[in-house]
């Protein structure tokens, strides 16, 4: 589990389909992933953590969230940005959801 004494509380992992991101409050700030939907794909293109929180698991927790309300949705995620591939790698209990 990561810690969270060293950054804000992060918040729920949200969608918001009119900014076609996923969004995670930190406090007063916003990580996002941006996607984009193809049939039942969801394509994430962008991750994007405030230069402060980094290093904190922020983006990680942005991304096992927005993969729980894909899964949720029965869609599948294609990892169209690095960060999104290397977390599949280092998280193979996500690798069924792959399109």
């Amino acid at each position: 589990m990561t810690d969270h004494a060293s950054h804000p509380t992060a918040g729920a992992v949200r969608d918001n389909p009119d900014q076609r991101r996923f969004e995670l409050d930190v406090g007063d700030a916003l990580a996002f992933a941006n996607y984009r939907v193809a049939g039942g794909n969801v394509i994430i293109t962008h991750t994007e953590t405030p230069r402060a929180l980094r290093g904190h698991g922020i983006a990680s927790q942005l991304v096992e969230g927005a993969l729980r309300l894909i899964a949720a949705r029965n869609q599948k995620v294609v990892a169209g940005c690095s960060f999104v591939v290397d977390y599949l790698h280092r998280h193979p209990e996500w690798r069924a959801l792959e399109g």
